[in-house]
């Protein structure tokens, strides 16, 4: 099916979708779920149309035809410029149009051979409708970056397993993908990237008209023990508005995420000051510092750090697990199933910990371990829910609150910390109820 044809289709299937509504506000909501998607197709195969036009444009404006080059004709300097003026986009979007164009479009050698594509399954994922223009430019880019240190058959493994787990991503989760695949397909850049974000550590602050404005920036392993305990006071006040008596009484705390991050950073320095306030309440914040048992012992690769998407090297990782409040998780060995069945209620720390392994904090949306909530998914008192792995799960409050309120169900598939947490959503949503994985399993490169 040719790229015009696969095109034509997904406008038709938008055509139907629309049918006689004169905006939105005429469309039903299973019809706005429907027209929704078919926006979605449209994009995605216009996205693939885009690129090999943008890779053809790059290729008569070559600057070795010089004066005949097709942009220097239309006015334009370099092609990039004459994309981004006639798309009315920026040249830097313009320029990655171009680039994810020449990576999956067909090549000739120096004898006019014809080669295959330099990415081939990202250009059949494209041309599939199943992978937008951005989300492609995002994977070459990687794979270019990588392409001398891994080698050609650890690229092309990096390319499958890729373009398979980035359908169906929204490209905020892409880039956490990235961020994973770019330490396992080059793993001994993973050190001298993290020495570069440490030499450039650095926090500044001045005041202003009354205020005192900060400005900075952290390593992966510097900020993680900030970022954790910040997010674990904004959990436990958060844990305190819901356990209020009265969330509308006229002194409850309305204090914005930002505002309570503000207030913690203070509080923390005051406790440093040698305040005699009580104990700060963290919600049980912790930096979990996870790495291979094979990494481990060997001191290459990479380990990873809960709530931080960027990854650290396994000296990084050592030398925080010397620190109070760490606690390094090693994996390839044999795993305690930590169960407590009818005896316990309440799920305990160390279950927590293995279950945050399996799930990476909300299994549903992906928000970090610390503001999240560990709930029974068999009831305790009205299920009979045992108080095991099984039937338990990480989920923040939104989730918790969205999955009862709209009838989803979840199912864990297997046990311990390598078993997968699925979501079936509702017969309204998905007439099929095709189970959606959720939990780390949707960012693992390699299972």
């Amino acid at each position: 099916m040719s790229k015009l044809t696969a095109l034509h289709e997904a406008i038709s299937r938008l055509d139907e979708a629309w049918a006689d509504a004169e905006d939105s506000n005429d469309l039903s909501r299973d019809r706005l779920v429907s027209v929704t998607d078919a926006v979605a197709l449209v994009q995605r195969r216009l996205d693939a149309v885009q690129v090999d036009v943008a890779a053809g444009l790059a290729r008569e404006s070559r600057p070795e035809l010089g004066a005949e080059s097709l942009a220097k004709q239309q006015g334009f300097r370099t092609p990039a410029k004459m994309l981004s003026t006639t798309m009315g986009v920026s040249t830097g979007d313009a320029l990655r149009l171009i680039k994810v164009g020449e990576s999956t479009a067909p090549r000739t050698d120096l004898l006019d051979a014809k080669l295959p594509a330099k990415y081939p399954l990202v250009r059949e994922a494209m041309d599939g409708g199943v992978l937008s223009a951005q989300a492609a430019a995002m994977i070459t880019a990687l794979l270019d970056r990588c392409r001398v240190a891994a080698g050609a058959e650890r690229i092309a493994e990096g390319e499958k397993l890729l373009t398979e787990a980035a359908v169906g991503l929204g490209l905020d989760e892409l880039r956490k993908l990235i961020v994973r695949a770019e330490a396992w397909l080059d793993p001994d850049g993973v050190e001298p990237r993290e020495d570069e974000a440490r030499a450039q550590r650095s926090l500044t602050f001045f005041e202003r008209k009354g205020r005192i404005h900060f400005s900075g920036q952290m390593d992966a392993g510097s900020g993680a023990p900030v970022i954790a305990a910040l997010r674990g006071y904004v959990s436990a006040t958060f844990a305190a508005r819901t356990d209020a008596v009265d969330p509308d009484a006229p002194d409850a705390d309305r204090r914005t995420v930002a505002m309570i991050q503000a207030d913690a950073l203070s509080l923390f320095c005051a406790h440093m000051l040698g305040c005699t306030s009580k104990e700060v309440p963290l919600a049980g914040a912790t930096v979990i510092v996870r790495m291979n048992l094979d990494d481990l012992e060997a001191g290459t690769g990479s380990a990873t750090i809960d709530g931080v998407d960027q990854p650290i090297s396994v000296a990084a990782a050592r030398r925080m697990a010397a620190d109070g409040g760490v606690i390094p998780v090693v994996l390839g060995g044999d795993s305690e199933i930590l169960d407590w069945g009818r005896e316990k209620r309440l799920f305990t720390r160390a279950q927590r910990l293995a279950i945050a392994e399996r799930d990476g904090g909300c299994a549903m949306c992906g928000l970090p371990p610390q503001m999240t909530r560990m709930h029974h998914l068999r009831w305790w008192k009205r299920h009979r829910g045992p108080t095991d792995l099984v039937n338990g799960v990480l989920l923040c409050e939104s989730c918790h609150h969205r999955i009862h309120d709209n009838g989803w169900d979840i199912k864990i598939d297997g046990v311990g910390a390598c078993s997968k947490v699925w979501f079936i959503p509702p017969p309204y949503v998905d007439p099929a109820q095709t189970p959606r994985l959720g939990g780390r399993a949707r960012f693992d490169l390699v299972a």
